[in-house]
């Protein structure tokens, strides 16, 4: 696996750089070598945060943590990750997807925890074209953290949630 780590508000020291590439490093087991991980460290007001992205044919791995110590929460992102990992690897075996992102002893691996997804509850809703400022003020006013709506503009589903800080994201529909 190949790491991009940048750096805001810090200098990428060779020793931060070494201990993301020796802790990440440890889940070269479940990736190609090809694999590409981008790494951002950051820090705000005394806390230290670490973002990890890793794109794997058409999905993304994320995983991102905070703490007092940088080395500390690199440790919390590594393990947060492979815990994903281990829960995804059964829906990549079961429908053969991105199997080619991931290598061969991981996909083969039995020691993984055997977790099924069950869905318990099914909702319906009727969708009415709406933009996604009026869509942001429907979550607000149904208290939730996301909220699915027809974009009147773009005739697409689209997706409201909203942010640590108090700001709103939107998600728009990308076909491959």
């Amino acid at each position: 696996m190949r790491f991009t780590i940048t750096g805001r508000n810090i200098e990428v020291t060779a020793g931060l750089r070494e201990a993301v590439e020796d802790k990440l490093g440890k889940l070269d087991r479940f990736f190609a070598p090809a694999t590409e991980a981008t790494v951002r460290l950051s820090v705000q007001k005394d806390i230290q945060k670490i973002e990890v992205t890793i794109p794997v044919k058409g999905h993304i791995i994320r995983a991102e943590e905070s703490s007092n110590d940088m080395y500390v929460s690199i440790d919390l992102v590594e393990e947060i990750l492979e815990r994903q990992l281990k829960k995804y690897k059964n829906k990549l075996i079961d429908k053969k997807l991105n199997a080619p992102s991931f290598s061969t002893a991981f996909l083969e691996d039995e020691s993984a925890v055997d977790e099924n997804v069950e869905i318990v509850k099914t909702k319906k809703f009727a969708v009415k074209p709406m933009d996604p400022e009026e869509a942001c003020v429907q979550m607000e006013l149904l208290g939730h953290s996301f909220y699915v709506f027809l974009n009147g503009d773009t005739d697409e589903v689209n997706v409201v949630y909203k942010r640590k800080g108090g700001t709103y994201g939107l998600i728009e529909p990308e076909l491959l």
